[in-house]
């Protein structure tokens, strides 16, 4: 059994992405420039924000965190989208998600200029995907893919089960194991909710990837001997025995169903630091698209 360790993985692509940007300097071009608006002080999004800010400052990227009141109207939160599409400052962003209930999440993803769309969440780059264009990989999927390839976790002809059809994960997975090439040409099966006897489907299956948001769900019993498992489920566990409180555990449980696999990826530091990774790789990418414009 190899752990992917995503931690590890992460910090080398932000070493090379650091390479990069010096290259850059050195040559007296501009570095990439990462904006992330969040609205509310929610504190899960707040972490995660920060660490955003500080892995751009970590690489050499110029970084903005735009602020904004919970109360903020949807109108004037369109406002602001509007400027930050027309800012030639600013290479990409982010609008930190979720929005509080009186704005239209999918009203606001739809205003953001998709060659500034770093999380890959527009319809327009999600259409891209699809049909195997070059744009913007939704930074989780990216970043799964990113681990299958760098640890030669062979998927060509492997029969793939996605658990969660999520927009931001489940659903751009199913997409992205089934396209033509490496890491690909997978035959994809897409488990959900409403799946009936989900474990006929996870028994059978050579690679799961799982984002589902259920502790412990995929059990050992509900797997092969050999299985590749891609964990990106995280959920806060309330445990005394813990100085925080609680811990973050997986859709996988770890100590069983890591002794059948031949690839697995732990929680935390699996899919969760390849996430901010390629965050900053889309960042470079859009910097890279504008200069060639």
């Amino acid at each position: 059994m190899q752990i992917l360790d995503g931690k590890k993985t992460s910090e080398d692509i932000k070493n090379e992405i650091a390479a990069t940007v010096q290259k850059m300097k050195a040559d007296g071009q501009k570095v990439p420039h990462l904006a992330a608006v969040i609205v509310g002080n929610n504190g899960a999004s707040l972490t995660y924000v920060g660490s955003k800010v500080k892995s751009c400052q970590q690489i050499g990227f110029e970084s903005t965190l735009v602020a904004l009141p919970e109360t903020i109207t949807e109108s004037d939160l369109l406002e602001k989208i509007k400027e930050l599409n027309e800012d030639d400052n600013l290479d990409g962003y982010i609008v930190q998600l979720p929005l509080p209930k009186h704005i239209d999440e999918q009203k606001i993803l739809m205003a953001i200029d998709p060659d500034k769309d770093v999380d890959g969440f527009h319809p327009a780059n999600f259409g891209k995907m699809s049909l195997d264009m070059e744009t913007f990989l939704p930074a989780t999927p990216f970043g799964i893919m990113e681990l299958l390839e760098r640890y030669k976790v062979e998927t060509a002809g492997k029969h793939t089960v996605v658990i969660g059809r999520s927009h931001i994960v489940g659903r751009p997975m199913s997409i992205l194991m089934s396209r033509k090439g490496y890491p690909g040409d997978s035959t994809v099966t897409l488990t959900h909710s409403r799946t009936k006897n989900i474990e006929e489907y996870t028994k059978n299956a050579d690679i799961i990837i799982t984002a589902l948001g259920v502790p412990n769900y995929l059990k050992a019993d509900m797997v092969k001997d050999g299985v590749v498992v891609i964990d990106v489920g995280i959920t806060r566990v309330d445990d005394a025995s813990n100085p925080k409180g609680y811990k973050i555990t997986g859709d996988v449980d770890f100590d069983g169903v890591s002794k059948k696999s031949s690839f697995i990826t732990p929680v935390p530091g699996g899919v969760g630091p390849m996430t901010i990774a390629m965050l900053l790789k889309n960042t470079l990418l859009a910097r890279e698209m504008r200069m060639q414009k």
